[in-house]
């Protein structure tokens, strides 16, 4: 049962994590990733706040495995990061290279640790 519930929600994160990329870097005129900067840290959120929850209260395997590995797995795509970092690199934005690596690291540890927090708040 915990495969199904990982494919499902990869199934769902996958086609998500495209049409929120594309709408958002479709409203940005810069060469900064914007459409993956934000669903790396939608992920980040929704993971943050998936293992609080766990941690604090009783959540279904399932639905763990649904949004953890399933969801958010697929959400966030960090080899996509890591190629835009160095395209941006190659292409002479060495600027734009450094602050999407080190932004989106510190935004992505700094969001699972607020929504952890808002989670403990908001559960216990």
């Amino acid at each position: 049962m915990n495969w199904l519930m990982v494919i499902t929600g990869a199934m769902i994160g996958a086609p998500l994590r495209y049409l929120i990329d594309h709408a958002v870097q479709a409203r940005h005129n810069t060469a900064f990733p914007w459409g993956t900067f934000t669903v790396n840290i939608a992920a980040c959120a929704g993971l943050g706040f998936l293992t609080a929850a766990a941690a604090i209260t009783t959540v279904p395997t399932e639905l763990q495995h649904l949004i953890g590995p399933g969801l958010c797995a697929t959400l966030s795509t960090y080899s996509t990061f890591s190629f835009e970092s160095l395209r941006l690199a190659e292409t002479g934005t060495k600027y734009f290279a450094v602050a999407n690596a080190l932004v989106s690291i510190a935004a992505g540890l700094g969001t699972a640790y607020l929504t952890a927090a808002l989670a403990t708040m908001v559960l216990r």
